[in-house]
């Protein structure tokens, strides 16, 4: 039996709720491969499902995703051997742990023109980025998008593909300190949005047009303003909620405000199906060995530090991907 360390919740709160403990793996099932973590990618949904904001069945573990290496395969596993490269996004939470037991249809297989860190860092957050911009809205060269939080962990994916897409990218972040990080990721305008005015400042930026798409993970505190900012017949896609929730609003106002197209998609049910799942992947994999896509790792903590870890992020001194290195 093998002993692991892992982070689990027994209650929602603070950052101080989780707690290192360590389980015995049971034996592995039909199906099943035994990993050895390497890296562990944080992404903010950890923190909404921390906090009670997306409810998880108590007690839990937490993260959605990590590389790492095969050490054992269960009855049945004949696409992995033991020392294979592999990470995955969508195993149910517990990636926050040093050994795991995970369904050998949720992994994909690392190329080795990706670092594990790399895997780590962008298969969750670049997943997402793939199906924003491919799926949810096939981006084309030309099209105006604006990109919120355009500094972090998706963002940044966000602004770099898309501009590799051809897309003229307007990004917005929270200081001028990150607006620069934004432009280097590959916006071709960074806006500082805690300025009340930086809907004017978007519009202005792009010649007095408004955005096709408007990407926007921040939620409350940019939703009603980013409405502002879509061109008619255009596309707001809520896709996080950093700020908050974003507020009620009647649908009327869509048509108010432009005829407007409203969506709030997520991550997992574009990879639900292991086929698509490691389609998508090998999408992004390409984006980043060609370089289109790059890993900005702004932070790595340790399991132990799980607790500064979650306090960085919901602080916002975080740039970039934060890992965890177990």
């Amino acid at each position: 039996m093998k002993i692991a360390r892992t982070v689990r919740l027994e209650e929602c709160g603070g950052p101080e709720k989780m707690r290192v403990t360590t389980l015995e793996l049971p034996l592995l099932a039909a199906g099943e491969v035994q990993l050895r973590h390497t890296a562990i990618g944080f992404n903010y949904i950890d923190v909404y499902q921390r906090k009670g904001l997306y409810p998880l069945p108590l007690p839990t573990g937490l993260g959605h995703e990590a590389a790492g290496i095969v050490e054992a395969v269960g009855p049945g596993v004949d696409q992995f051997n033991p020392g294979d490269r592999v990470a995955y996004m969508n195993a149910g939470v517990g990636a926050y742990a040093d050994y795991r037991n995970v369904p050998a249809d949720r992994l994909v297989r690392i190329p080795v023109e990706v670092s594990d860190e790399q895997a780590a860092a962008l298969l969750f957050k670049g997943l997402t980025a793939q199906y924003l911009l491919k799926k949810t809205h096939a981006v084309k060269s030309g099209e105006i998008i604006l990109v919120h939080a355009a500094a972090g962990g998706v963002g940044q994916i966000l602004c770099q593909w898309a501009k590799g897409l051809g897309a003229f990218v307007i990004g917005t972040a929270g200081t001028e300190e990150k607006c620069t990080i934004a432009r280097d990721a590959g916006c071709d305008v960074a806006i500082n949005y805690s300025d009340e005015q930086w809907p004017a400042a978007v519009v202005k930026a792009s010649g007095g047009k408004k955005a096709d798409v408007v990407y926007d993970s921040v939620g409350k505190d940019t939703f009603l303003k980013s409405l502002d900012c879509t061109a008619q017949f255009g596309l707001v896609v809520l896709y996080g909620a950093a700020s908050g929730p974003a507020p009620l609003i009647d649908p009327d106002l869509l048509n108010k405000k432009g005829c407007l197209f409203l969506t709030r998609p997520s991550v997992f049910p574009h990879n639900a199906n292991p086929a698509a799942l490691r389609a998508n992947a090998a999408d992004l994999f390409e984006a980043i060995s060609s370089g289109l896509v790059t890993a900005h790792i702004g932070a790595r903590f340790s399991l132990d530090d799980i607790v500064a870890a979650h306090s960085a992020a919901e602080s916002r001194t975080t740039q970039g991907a934060t890992l965890i290195i177990p």
